[in-house]
């Protein structure tokens, strides 16, 4: 872990010295180099203090990088193609390990695949715009604009845009394990 670099990073960007940490804590300033050198582990009843001067909470500082707030600005999502014709437009929103957040674009006429398909996770759908039919198993029914439906991946679904316009809705995929593949 790279705790230390987090304390510095963190006390340099709330203007911080470390003679002032140091005072807050009770700690050495040659014990709190090391530590923010990695050079040192501090007790988690140390770590708790340097938290709290820090005003930040101690669970932060434990989280490892890829662990923390993933931003992901407009200009620099990643866009992919998907469905039985290759003409559905999925913009990849954001995603942790296990959940994934799309926008998908269905032009008129267009779905998911001819033949419905299944995969593992669970999956929430709000229709931001346009009109769609979406089936899993028995089940099927048409949503509109602010409607939205989930279901479990496992059962075979299919999705199709049924109005006149381009069709966008929301798509959360939930999966146990880490997944990369595309799921639309």
């Amino acid at each position: 872990m790279d705790i230390g670099s987090s304390i510095r990073a963190i006390r340099k960007r709330k203007n911080m010295t470390m003679a002032q940490i140091c005072e807050a804590t009770g700690l050495s300033q040659g014990f709190m180099s090391q530590v923010e050198t990695n050079k040192t582990s501090p007790s988690i009843s140390t770590l708790e203090s340097i938290a709290n001067t820090l005003e930040v909470p101690l669970a932060y500082l434990l989280l490892k990088k890829e662990d923390r707030m993933n931003i992901v600005r407009k200009e620099n999502r990643m866009i992919t193609k998907s469905g039985s014709e290759n003409n559905l437009k999925v913009e990849h929103l954001s995603s942790t390990k296990k959940v994934r957040m799309m926008l998908v674009e269905l032009p008129p006429g267009a779905s998911t695949g001819k033949t419905p398909h299944a995969h593992e996770g669970e999956e929430v759908h709000v229709v931001i715009k346009g009109k769609i039919y979406a089936k899993q198993g028995e089940d099927s029914a048409e949503f509109e604009e602010g409607d939205s439906f989930s279901w479990h991946a496992c059962t075979p679904h299919t999705v199709k845009n049924i109005g006149e316009e381009t069709a966008t809705v929301l798509i959360t995929v939930y999966t146990e394990s880490e997944q990369k593949q595309d799921l639309i």
